[in-house]
């Protein structure tokens, strides 16, 4: 589709779809999807791609119901050339602080209000949206974390994969053992394909992290909502982490928003319910179902 196009579509759709360039690691490249009518006191919605990238498809998915409610939604770009580990968030390219830096920026063009954002990643992106949450909770009203490949857990395994001590310069794990019980507090979406278990060549694997975390992303989505949850009652917290099986559906960004109404989970309207059974079969403006899967 032309850009023009594109651009036409997205009006008719309600919504202003616009790549706002980066600025090297201090602010990464995104997809804004920006409503005709800004609600006062809009919280954005953060959406991160996976390791295809797809930013495009991340503001496209939710743009629509977002400027339904007067939202809008930040797609950040982490290029592979400056951002090539994104997916941990305090990796040596500091995606966590590229994030900042972009939603500081936003904040100071009137793009959306400063402060707080709800968070949403998918894949690899689900990986650096968790592991934000763990260093910020302070910014994160709610978290949805979509088909994962695998998470940081709240036990004593070494960072990133628990909260344990790990091996690197700079030790991470400190932080998000001090930010456990805020995170635990935040509500929390876990979303993943019900057919999403299929291991790929993308799926981190070992003896060591299948015993922790399971084979697939659908049983590691299953322990790491479970471990949460056992934490939380170890902290005297009532959990707030739901779990929802997207049927019929792979490891496919397109589809889990056109077949598994991944969309409306994230951004429910009046009269729904987040984690109200979607349709069989829906549409979303500009995603149809991908020839390929998004890890």
């Amino acid at each position: 589709m032309r850009a023009a196009d594109t651009a036409s579509a997205a009006a008719a759709a309600g919504f202003r779809l616009v790549r706002r360039p980066g600025c090297g690691r201090r602010e990464p490249a995104a997809w804004l999807a920006l409503p005709p009518a800004p609600a006062a006191g809009a919280v954005p919605l953060v959406a991160v791609h996976g390791i295809l990238r797809a930013a495009e498809d991340q503001a496209r998915a939710f743009a629509e119901r977002a400027a339904r409610r007067g939202r809008p939604v930040v797609a950040p770009l982490f290029d592979e050339t400056a951002f090539p580990g994104y997916q941990r968030a305090v990796g040596r390219d500091r995606a966590d602080l590229a994030l900042l830096g972009l939603l500081d920026a936003l904040a100071h063009e009137g793009v959306c209000e400063p402060g707080r954002i709800e968070l949403f990643g998918y894949s690899g992106g689900g990986q650096f949206a968790h592991r934000f949450a763990w260093l910020y909770p302070h910014r994160v009203d709610r978290l949805t974390v979509a088909a994962a490949g695998w998470y940081t857990f709240p036990d004593t395994a070494p960072f990133p994969y628990g909260l344990g001590a790990g091996s690197g310069k700079r030790d991470f794990a400190r932080h998000f053992t001090a930010n456990l019980r805020d995170v635990l507090a935040l509500p929390i979406t876990v979303a993943v394909g019900a057919d999403d278990d299929v291991v790929d060549e993308n799926t981190r694997r070992g003896p060591a992290i299948d015993a922790q975390q399971g084979r697939t992303r659908l049983h590691r989505a299953q322990r790491w909502r479970q471990a949460m949850e056992d934490r939380a009652r170890a902290f005297g917290l009532e959990p707030r982490v739901a779990l929802h099986l997207l049927a019929d559906c792979g490891h496919d960004f397109r589809q889990c928003v056109a077949v598994g109404g991944l969309d409306r989970l994230v951004l429910p309207l009046a009269g729904e319910e987040a984690g109200m059974t979607p349709p069989a079969v829906r549409s979303s403006p500009g995603l149809a179902p991908s020839p390929r899967g998004e890890p």
